[in-house]
């Protein structure tokens, strides 16, 4: 942890979603695979799987989509379409139910996910509505990770200092998110990031915080 970064001095723990609080590996494949399909193209390779679990969808589709016509037909015919029945595929992570309870009321738990309109039928789906002080989605910022800006924007809903709240992210734009922030990261799963913490399973939260 960087000088002043300790257990002592956090107020608040935000999550990342896909990847984190749950492993949506399977439903994003799906949903993916959906679309490319649609438009007789392969299902997705695991190069291109790796870009599209980390951003945004828009993000995803123009990746996926290099001609411009089939590239506008794409995003049409992804509006129109519903994630909600991918939503049944998504694993929730080992030991978060447990570690939210744990943490709350003592810490605000919030989210800072590059998922856009989807994120509340997640948490209803799975019976996680109200266990989050603040979620925000790339809705909610003007620039989605690896930009600061939901991490930023979680610090003045909560008026914290950066040093205050831990971020726990999967991915390198969760770790560029972090470090544009100044907000402690924590690496889930991941030994090739840069981070603060490295951990193996959520609740090992809970012994950094000594709860």
């Amino acid at each position: 942890m960087k000088a002043g970064h300790t257990a002592k001095t956090i107020k608040a723990v935000a999550f990342d979603c896909d990847g984190v609080m749950f492993d949506s590996s399977n439903a994003n494949r799906a949903y993916y695979n959906h679309i490319l399909t649609h438009f007789g193209l392969p299902e997705i390779t695991p190069q291109q799987f790796a870009y599209v679990h980390m951003h945004t969808v828009d993000e995803a589709i123009v990746y996926l989509f290099e001609d411009p016509r089939m590239l506008s037909e794409a995003q049409a015919f992804r509006r129109e379409m519903s994630y909600m029945p991918f939503i049944r595929h998504m694993e929730i992570e080992p030991f978060l139910v447990d570690v939210l309870a744990r943490l709350r009321p003592q810490y605000k738990t919030a989210i800072a996910t590059n998922r856009t309109d989807t994120m509340a039928r997640v948490l209803e789906d799975h019976n996680l509505t109200g266990l989050f002080d603040k979620v925000i989605t790339a809705c909610d910022v003007r620039f989605p990770k690896p930009h600061p800006d939901q991490l930023l924007t979680l610090l003045s809903h909560f008026s914290l200092a950066p040093g205050e709240m831990i971020f726990i992210g999967d991915s390198e734009l969760d770790e560029l998110a972090a470090q544009q922030a100044q907000v402690p990261f924590f690496a889930y799963a991941n030994p090739d990031l840069k981070a603060d913490v490295h951990i193996q399973n959520l609740g090992q939260i809970l012994d950094f915080l000594n709860i």
